[in-house]
C-alpha cells in the first residue's frame, strides 16, 4: 500500500510524463559511430553513491518507532525480541532494509514496510537511523 505522499507524487509524476512526451518533437538520427569507436569496448558507468538525507529519513521512521522503538518491546506472535535499530551502521540498516525489500531477507511485517521504499528512501531513513544515539 503506497503512503499518501508517495502516490500523489507517483500520479504528479506520471502526468507530466504523459505531457512532456505528446509536445516532445521527433529527436534527429545520429551519425553512424566510426569503426574505430565502435570496437572500442564500452565500460558501464560506476552507479553513483546514494547520500542519504537525515531529515527526509526521520519523517520516514515514524511507523519505525512502533515496534523498534520501546525498550524491550516484544511481538505477541511469535514471540521474539525486536532489535533497537537507532545507532546501528548506515551500512548494516541499507544492507537490511534492501534484502527484506528483494525478499532475501524474511520477516514478513519488514517486507511489507520496506517494499514501499526507494533506494532513495533507505538510504535516508539509513542516514537518519544511524545517526541517533
Amino acid at each position: 500500500m503506497m503512503r499518501p505522499l508517495q502516490l500523489a507524487a507517483c500520479l504528479a509524476f506520471t502526468a507530466t510524463s504523459f505531457a512532456s512526451l505528446a509536445q516532445e518533437a521527433p529527436a534527429p538520427t545520429a551519425p553512424a559511430p566510426s569503426p574505430v569507436a565502435a570496437a572500442a569496448p564500452a565500460t558501464p558507468a560506476a552507479p553513483k553513491a546514494l547520500v542519504g538525507n537525515a531529515k527526509n529519513g526521520y519523517q520516514l521512521t515514524y511507523t519505525c518507532q512502533g515496534c523498534h522503538g520501546v525498550v524491550g518491546y516484544k511481538n505477541a506472535y511469535p514471540n521474539y525480541h525486536v532489535p533497537r535499530i537507532g545507532g546501528q551502521s548506515s551500512q548494516y540498516l541499507v544492507n537490511a532494509l534492501t534484502e527484506y525489500k528483494k525478499g532475501t531477507r524474511k520477516h514478513p511485517t519488514m517486507q511489507a514496510q520496506s517494499e514501499s521504499f526507494s533506494e532513495q528512501d533507505i538510504a535516508d531513513i539509513a542516514a537518519f537511523l544511524s545517526g541517533l544515539k
